[in-house]
C-alpha cells in the first residue's frame, strides 16, 4: 500500500501547480553545466548582464526578445535554461528552430540531452529521457504537460501544424530571409504563437554582413534596444562597454600593441580602468536604452523593473532588444581581445580582411560593412536649384505621389516627371492624426483630388498618380482608402520580402476589416522591389547634366528633408549567387527616400517609358506645356526690317475645378509631434 502511495504521490506531482518563480531563481536552484558543453561542469549563475535578459524571457507581459551579440555570452546556456524551464515550470508547448536540420540534431546531441539528462527535476516531467522512445526524438520532446518541437529553419513545412506558446531562434543570421518564398522565419515563427495566452518569440543570434543581417534588423524594429552600463569605479558615472578605436575619447586603450596594457578609458572622467575593476562593479550594472529614456534592472527574486532615468516605475514594453558583446564575459579577458584584433589587423594590412570581419561580428557582436556607397546629406543640398516648392518649371508634365504611414500622421511627397525619367521636387506636407481614424484620411483626400499646382506656362496641374504604404499597423484603412479611390489611380503598396525580380514585384488580393466593415474581396497590395527601385533613383542622382534622368532638387526644402533622402546606404555583398545589393538605413528618419522609391514604382505600374507612350507624352506635352517660352516671358522682339512674326500659338488650359491655393508648406516634423495622436 505504501508503494501504491508513493507512485500515485510521484506521478501526481507532476501535475502539481508550481508557486511562480522567475527564470533567474530556477536556473540557480536546478540548471546545469553539462561536461559536453561547458569548460567546467558545475552549477550555474548567470552573470549580472544576464539576469537582467532571462528576467525578461521569462516575463509574460514582454511578447519578443532579441539579442544581438558576440559569441562567448552565454546565450546558448539562457536558451537550454528557457527550454527546460518552460517545460518543468510553466509547462508549455514550445518550439526552437536552428538554421538546418544538421544544426538541429547537433545542438541536441551535444547541448540539449546533456542538460536534460544533468538536470535532476527534468526526469520528472519527460519519463522517456534515457529511453528509445517516439516521444523523445531528435525532433520532439514530449514533457508530462507539455510539447518541445525542435525543427530546421531551412523548408517552410517546418513552421506548419504546430500550435506553441514560446518560439525561439537560434543564429538568425544563418536563416534565409525568405523561407521558400513564404515569409521571412521571424513571421513564419510568430504565426506559431498567435493563439496563446502568453505568447513569446526569442530570437538570438550574431550579425554577419550590414545591411544582410536579419538580427540587425529585429534590433533595429524593437521597441528599445538596450546596452550594459556600468558605474566608473571613480566618477560614478555610468557609461557602456565599448571598443571605441584609437580616435574615439572612450573605450578599450592599449599602447605599443600590447595586450596587456589595455585598458577601458571611461568618456565622462577620462580615466583607465582595468579589467578588475569593472568586475568590480559588474554587479552594479544596469541595462540602459539607446535613447536613455528607459533603465532595467531585476528585483531579488530575478523578475524585470522598467523605470524612468529618474526612477520612477515605466511600463513594461512589449519588444524590447539587447547588445552585448564579448568584453563584458568574466570568461575572456580583455588582453585576449585586443590580440585577436592586432592579429586581424595584421592580416588585413597585407589584403585579407576575413579575419576583421571574423572578430567584428564574433567579438565586437557588430555587422561587417562591406562595400558601402553613401549619399551626403550636404552634397545634395549644395547641388539644389533655386526653384521654388509647388511651382512647376519646364518640361515637368506629371504629378505622382507617395504617402507614408506612421503612427500619428501621414506624409505625402509629391514629385515632378518629364520625359526621360527626369524629375523634380514639388512638394511635402505632413498630415498630423490617428490613421485609425477617419478625420486624416479626410485631409489627405483633399490634397490628392483637390490640390491644384501652377505650371511656368501657365497651365495647372493635378496629382495624376498615388501609392499609399501599407506597412505598419494601419493595412486596414490603407486598403480602404485605396479600394475607395482606386478609380483615380491609388495604390496599397508595401515593400516587398525576400528576393526582388523588379520594381513592379508582383501582388495579391487582399481582404480588410476597415471601422467594422469586412471586405472579402478588396483591393490588390502591389509589392515594391525597394531595393531595385532606390537603385534606379541612386543612378538618376548621377547624371550631372539637366535633362533626361537628371534629378532637380529645390533649395526651398528642409534641411530634415535632405537628411531623410540621404538616410540609406547602399550595401553590396559578394555571394554563391552573385552581387546583392541592399539599402540600409544609416538614420532612423528614412519617409523621403522611401516614398521617392514608391513613385519610382508609379512610373513603372503606369508603364510610363514603353515605346508605346512616346504619343501620350506628346499628348500631354502639348496639354500641360503650350508653345511658349515661360509664362512670364518678355514678348518676342520684332526686327526693323522685316514683318512681325505670328503670335506663339498657346493651348488651352484644361478644364478645371477651380483652384485652391497652394498650402503653406509645413516642416517634416515639428517640436510636438509626438504628442498628436
Amino acid at each position: 500500500m505504501a508503494q501504491v502511495r508513493l507512485r500515485l504521490a510521484r506521478g501526481l506531482a507532476a501535475w502539481a501547480v508550481h508557486e511562480p518563480v522567475s527564470l533567474c531563481k530556477w536556473s540557480e536552484e536546478h540548471f546545469y553545466l553539462s561536461a559536453e558543453s561547458s569548460y567546467v561542469e558545475q552549477r550555474w549563475t548567470p552573470w549580472t548582464f544576464q539576469r537582467a535578459i532571462m528576467a525578461c524571457i521569462s516575463n509574460d507581459d514582454i511578447y519578443e526578445v532579441d539579442l544581438k551579440k558576440s559569441a562567448r555570452v552565454g546565450y546558448t546556456k539562457i536558451l537550454l535554461a528557457d527550454i527546460c524551464y518552460t517545460s518543468h515550470h510553466k509547462r508549455r508547448n514550445q518550439a526552437i528552430w536552428q538554421p538546418t536540420d544538421e544544426d538541429r540534431d547537433e545542438f541536441v546531441k551535444t547541448e540539449l540531452d546533456p542538460v536534460l539528462r544533468d538536470i535532476p527535476v527534468m526526469r520528472d516531467v519527460l519519463p522517456t529521457y534515457l529511453a528509445r522512445h517516439k516521444d523523445n526524438t531528435l525532433q520532439q520532446k514530449k514533457f508530462i504537460g507539455s510539447m518541445l518541437h525542435m525543427k530546421g529553419g531551412k523548408a517552410a513545412k517546418n513552421y506548419r501544424r504546430i500550435s506553441v506558446d514560446s518560439a525561439k531562434i537560434d543564429e538568425a543570421d544563418a536563416f534565409d530571409r525568405d523561407i521558400e518564398k513564404e515569409g521571412d522565419p521571424f513571421t513564419l515563427a510568430a504565426k506559431r504563437v498567435e493563439g496563446a495566452t502568453f505568447p513569446k518569440v526569442v530570437v538570438g543570434g550574431t550579425p554577419k554582413l550590414k545591411g544582410f543581417s536579419l538580427i540587425d534588423d529585429r534590433f533595429q524594429l524593437a521597441d528599445f534596444r538596450f546596452t550594459f552600463q556600468i558605474p566608473c569605479p571613480h566618477c560614478g558615472e555610468r557609461h557602456a562597454l565599448t571598443w571605441g578605436g584609437k580616435d574615439e575619447p572612450h573605450g578599450l586603450k592599449f599602447t605599443d600593441r600590447n595586450p596587456d596594457t589595455v585598458r577601458h578609458l571611461c568618456p565622462h572622467c577620462a580615466t583607465l580602468i582595468d579589467q578588475g575593476e569593472y568586475l568590480a562593479v559588474e554587479s552594479q550594472g544596469i541595462w540602459v536604452s539607446d535613447d536613455n529614456t528607459l533603465h532595467l534592472t531585476t528585483d531579488d527574486d530575478g523578475n524585470p523593473v522598467f523605470t524612468t532615468p529618474d526612477g520612477a516605475p515605466a511600463p513594461t514594453p512589449r519588444h524590447i532588444a539587447f547588445h552585448v558583446w564579448t568584453a563584458y564575459s568574466p570568461a575572456v579577458t580583455w588582453a585576449a581581445i585586443v590580440r585577436e584584433f592586432i592579429a586581424a589587423r595584421a592580416a588585413m594590412e597585407t589584403g585579407d580582411e576575413s579575419k576583421m570581419k571574423a572578430w567584428t561580428n564574433t567579438t565586437l557582436g557588430e555587422c561587417w560593412e562591406g562595400e558601402i556607397e553613401r549619399t551626403d546629406a550636404d552634397e545634395l543640398k549644395a547641388r539644389a536649384e533655386p526653384f521654388p516648392l509647388r511651382i512647376l518649371q519646364r518640361d515637368c508634365l506629371l504629378l505622382l505621389c507617395a504617402t507614408d504611414t506612421q503612427g500619428n500622421r501621414l506624409e505625402a511627397q509629391v514629385w515632378g516627371i518629364g520625359r526621360g525619367g527626369q524629375m523634380w521636387t514639388i512638394d511635402h506636407q505632413v498630415f498630423y492624426g490617428n490613421p485609425a481614424q477617419e478625420d486624416v484620411w479626410l485631409e489627405l483626400e483633399d490634397f490628392l483630388f483637390a490640390t491644384t499646382y501652377q505650371h511656368a506656362s501657365g497651365t495647372t496641374q493635378r496629382i495624376y498618380a498615388t501609392a499609399i504604404d501599407s506597412g505598419g499597423h494601419h493595412a486596414d484603412a490603407v486598403y480602404s482608402f485605396a479600394h475607395k479611390h482606386r478609380a483615380r489611380r491609388v495604390y496599397a503598396i508595401k515593400g516587398a520580402s525576400g528576393a526582388e525580380r523588379s520594381i513592379e514585384n508582383g501582388n495579391t488580393k487582399v481582404g480588410f476589416n476597415w471601422q467594422g466593415k469586412r471586405e472579402k474581396h478588396g483591393p490588390v497590395l502591389w509589392h515594391v522591389g525597394t531595393h531595385l527601385a532606390k537603385d534606379r533613383f541612386a543612378a538618376r542622382l548621377e547624371v550631372q547634366q539637366p535633362g533626361p534622368g537628371y534629378v532637380h532638387l529645390s533649395r526651398d526644402n528642409t534641411d530634415e528633408w535632405f537628411r531623410q533622402l540621404a538616410a540609406e546606404d547602399r550595401v553590396t555583398a559578394r555571394s554563391q549567387y552573385g552581387t546583392v545589393t541592399r539599402w540600409v538605413p544609416n538614420r532612423k528618419r528614412n519617409e523621403v527616400i522611401d516614398m521617392t522609391a514608391y513613385v519610382i514604382w508609379l512610373e513603372e505600374r503606369l508603364d510610363l517609358w514603353a515605346q508605346k507612350k512616346r504619343k501620350w507624352w506628346d499628348e500631354l506635352e502639348e496639354q500641360v506645356q503650350p508653345v511658349i517660352a515661360d509664362l512670364f516671358a518678355a514678348p518676342p522682339q520684332s526686327d526693323d526690317h522685316a514683318a512681325d512674326p505670328a503670335p506663339p500659338r498657346r493651348a488651352e488650359a484644361p478644364t478645371a475645378r477651380p483652384s485652391i491655393p497652394p498650402r503653406k508648406q509645413q516642416p517634416i516634423a515639428r517640436s510636438d509631434w509626438s504628442s498628436r495622436l
